[in-house]
């Protein structure tokens, strides 16, 4: 699925690039400046075009997924922030009950209501950390 994604976005990608070289067969010859322009800007975009379709991959394969879930007890603010309405304030509640011995504590402990939970429940987990104790602070554990 997303070796698909990503040769659509670099055929996307290089279209600009064989409509332009169709129009140069069609058109009267150009100024060698004019050539140069054009393939500035041509490269330009392209390299613009790249840039996005990189990040879009980037962003594809760091988001949290049924496939690739995110640990509650080690996520940071910023990935807790990516799942699927989780706010500033949520990710705060998140990390300041830390640590959870299972993804049900965050509606046991009244972390997250009923519907936060379920629009993230597919996509985390919490996986047990030597040492943790259910609700204790993470300062106190050496």
């Amino acid at each position: 699925m997303r070796v698909r994604a990503i040769v659509l976005a670099l055929a996307v990608s290089a279209v600009p690039i064989l409509f332009t070289g169709c129009n140069a067969c069609a058109t009267k010859p150009q100024s060698p400046e004019q050539v140069r322009q054009q393939t500035a800007a041509a490269t330009a975009e392209l390299k613009d075009n790249a840039k996005a379709v990189a990040q879009g991959i980037r962003d594809g394969l760091t988001q949290p997924s049924p496939d690739k879930p995110l640990d509650l007890n080690t996520a940071s603010k910023a990935q807790l922030m990516s799942l699927p309405g989780m706010d500033d304030s949520s990710a705060e509640r998140v990390i300041a009950g830390r640590p959870y011995s299972s993804e049900h504590e965050l509606l046991e402990r009244r972390i997250l209501s009923r519907e936060e939970y379920n629009r993230i429940a597919d996509s985390t987990t919490v996986k047990r950390q030597p040492g943790f104790v259910a609700g204790a602070p993470l300062q106190n554990l050496k």
